[in-house]
């Protein structure tokens, strides 16, 4: 797998945990916190910046 694909990919698990989260309207769900700050770190060790995805 390239970078650009491993990019691509960790942005569209972030996005999708996201969505998941903003539909969990407030509910606490310590696991999905915790994925999103793996997903994010693995980002930022790539160069992404998430700011602009969060929703």
């Amino acid at each position: 797998m390239t970078k650009e694909e491993m990019q691509a990919e960790l942005i569209d698990r972030f996005t999708a945990y996201q969505r998941i989260k903003k539909d969990n309207q407030g509910h606490e769900n310590p696991t999905l916190d915790y994925e999103i700050k793996a997903t994010t770190a693995k980002l930022s060790a790539l160069g992404v910046n998430v700011e602009d995805l969060t929703l």
